[in-house]
Parts: structure tokens; sequence; C-alpha cells
């Protein structure tokens, strides 16, 4: 005789997986579940059961993975096992940024100024304005390091740091 074993809590394993679709797209970044867990404000078991389809996500979760994987929440759960009565109540977009990311970009901008904005033309940037500039980065990126918790994050904001340094010391 054969013996039936139930699955719990009865959702399709694989592709229609929203937790293997996690669990993938948490690997390719190189996070443990414990890296993940921290993003989100959960525990790692909790994130264990996301990944094994022993729970659902509730829409602020499916959203703030989103943002973590730079997609859209729609585009998470699309053809997965996320119940469609949920799915509808999901937002349009997230935020895919971390404020890190965002100040880096801020000063990559404000680099690309100081070095003539890339026109050969463009006047030189006057010495005391290039350096109040790089002053109020060099204080703003300390206070963001002071802050940040991510460690990929705070490699960011070293190097980051490290060239603005730089910057002021041959700016001199």
């Amino acid at each position: 005789m054969d013996t039936w074993e139930p699955t719990w809590p009865g959702r399709p394993p694989g592709p229609g997986s929203l937790g293997q679709r996690i669990s993938v797209l948490r690997a390719d970044r190189g996070w443990t579940q414990q890296q993940l867990a921290d993003r989100l404000g959960i525990s790692r078991v909790a994130v264990s059961h996301l990944e094994t389809d022993l729970n659902t996500p509730s829409e602020r979760t499916v959203a703030i993975l989103a943002g973590l994987f730079r997609m859209e929440p729609h585009d998470l759960v699309a053809g997965t096992s996320y119940p469609t009565a949920k799915s509808d109540r999901l937002p349009l977009v997230v935020t895919r940024w971390t404020e890190v990311e965002h100040q880096l970009a801020l000063l990559e901008r404000d680099l690309w100024w100081l070095d003539g904005g890339g026109a050969a033309s463009a006047p030189p940037v006057a010495a005391g304005a290039a350096e109040q500039v790089l002053a109020t980065w060099e204080a703003d990126l300390a206070k963001l390091a002071d802050r940040v918790l991510d460690p990929a994050d705070a490699a960011l904001l070293a190097e980051a740091r490290r060239v603005v340094a730089d910057r002021r010391r041959t700016a001199r």
C-alpha cells in the first residue's frame, strides 16, 4: 500500500514557488539567510520559512524584498504561488536604492563636475569651491559611515572616503 505524504502548506516546489525564487535571488547576491534577515528586519528562521514556503510573506515583506532585489513587487511574485488577493494589494513600485548608493551617486556627480563636467573647454572650478565641496563630502560620508550596518555598504563608503581624502590632498 502506498502511503500519502502531505506537503506543507501544499504549495508547489520549484519554479512556481515564491520561496524558491527568493532563495535563488538571495544566493545570486551572495547573501546568507542572516544577511537577508538583517535587511528585512526579521529573523533568520523567518527567512528560512519564506524560502521553504512554510510561510507566505506579507505585502510589506514582498515590497521590501522587491526593493532589495532591484525589481518591482509584481515582477517578484509573477508566475509563483503568491496569492492573487495579496498580489492585488502590492504597490506598483518600490525604492530600489539604499541611502549609501544614493549618496555615492551624488558624490560621483559632484566629482564629475569638479573635473569640468566632461567638457574640455569648461572653466576650472575655483580651488576654494572645490575644497568646500570636498570638505562637505568628507563630513557627510563620515556621518553616513557611522550609521551603516551593511558590510558591502561600509566597504563602498570606505572607498569613497578614501577617494575624497585623496582629492582633497591633491587640491591643496
